[in-house]
């Protein structure tokens, strides 16, 4: 069965013209298959998963063994057996044997790409000044492995948001988007390893599906496999973290990211294909495919319950809502734009305009308030019954 992760290769190739029956070679499966998950347009319903197996509690023990370069089974049994496995060999040698692969080889060979194939994608960090304090700085480089051109982008954090954030703006930046992006192991990209073949976040899978790319994840314990990134990485600490040490502000960094890529990185005449990047670039910028119409949402996505007052509480401060949603739950999107907008539940995110847009503030700053969103309240406060005088006459005669 199709796998959603089969999926977006199949989405990928065929919106680059690929044949039905290479695209159906290509997965190993009948060019029917292919065709019927186009005019699905998506992967069949996931069937009921399988039992669990006894060896399951013990596969990262399992695969820690195997990191250390120990793939006898008979061994590996015995280590796992002292923490209480019960199964059989039969059933640790299948486990094992889809990962013999990935066993390390002596030597390297040198791993070239065409114009348009894959991008390469990997995190860097380490310390810098910003607006006068010492602060760490996690960045992002997404290099294109033909032309080797490629963008970074630094912000304060690691989760998957930031992740999917910069790859977009790398894919803005080049100006289209690679048939395939190569991945780390890190948990925003890849869940885990079912029967050695990665499992991807949904999230990641949805990006995918919208800029039309093949997500893959490099072999486990195997970091050679995007070297171009790690040399990149290090290239840009070397060189412009050496030039420039001090920001005013993290805006004022990634402003002088992208200068710097244009005076010093672009223009470069690189060390291994010894062209000019941004001229090799040039033939490899027509084999991009395009960016989509709209843009994807890398929003924190979580939800609130709106108190009588008509505000909802976010990281720390207090934001008002249409009066109509008092006691209601909503779902509130956190941008790493600074904007914070809030929806009902029946509304989607994707579709539907939001009922209210603010600009996050620190909690020093007060809440924030619309004042459209309350003038219905303040309107039912300020109307007072009146009374004829008739009816304080008669209670001053009775007395």
């Amino acid at each position: 069965m199709l796998s959603k992760e089969d999926f977006t290769v199949i989405k990928s190739l065929s919106n680059r013209g690929v044949y039905k029956k290479d695209i159906a070679h290509k997965l190993g499966v009948h060019p029917r298959t292919v065709r019927r998950a186009l005019a699905r347009d998506g992967a069949p319903a996931r069937k009921r998963p399988k039992r669990g197996s006894k060896l399951d509690p013990h596969k990262t023990r399992v695969d820690e063994l195997l990191q250390d370069e120990v793939w006898n089974a008979t061994v590996i049994l015995d280590e796992i057996r002292k923490d209480g496995y019960t199964g059989k060999l039969t059933v640790l040698r299948d486990y094992i044997a889809p990962k013999r692969v990935l066993r390390q080889s002596r030597a390297t060979v040198r791993f070239e790409t065409g114009p348009g194939k894959q991008l390469q994608n990997d995190w860097g960090e380490l310390e810098v000044e910003i607006a006068g304090e010492r602060v760490r700085v996690y960045f992002q480089v997404n290099v294109l492995g033909f032309s080797r051109r490629f963008h970074f982008w630094c912000t304060d954090s690691l989760d998957a948001e930031h992740t999917y954030e910069a790859l977009v703006r790398s894919f803005e930046y080049l100006g289209g988007v690679a048939e395939e992006v190569l991945f780390d192991n890190q948990k925003c990209a890849v869940l885990s390893y079912q029967g050695g073949k990665p499992r991807f976040n949904e999230r990641l899978l949805d990006l995918a599906l919208l800029y039309g790319f093949t997500p893959r994840a490099c072999r486990p314990y195997r970091a050679r496999t995007k070297g171009k990134t790690e040399r990149m990485v290090d290239y840009v600490k070397t060189n412009f973290f050496q030039r420039y040490r001090s920001f005013e502000s993290w805006a004022h960094l990634n402003q002088l990211a992208e200068m710097w890529l244009a005076e010093v990185a672009d223009p470069r005449v690189h060390g291994t294909h010894k062209e000019v990047v941004l001229e090799r670039f040039e033939r490899e910028r027509p084999l991009l495919g395009p960016l989509p119409s709209k843009r994807f949402d890398t929003s924190y996505r979580e939800t609130r319950q709106v108190a009588w007052d008509q505000y909802i509480d976010v990281n720390g401060n207090r934001y008002s809502v249409p009066d109509h949603l008092g006691g209601q739950g909503v779902v509130v999107r956190i941008g790493l734009d600074g904007l914070l907008r809030i929806y009902s539940l029946d509304l989607d995110p994707e579709q539907d305009k939001p009922l209210a847009i603010h600009r996050l503030q620190p909690a020093r700053t007060g809440w924030v308030t619309v004042p459209e969103h309350h003038a219905r309240l303040w309107q039912e406060t300020l109307q007072v019954e009146q009374r004829p005088l008739l009816v304080y006459e008669e209670a001053a005669s009775w007395s």
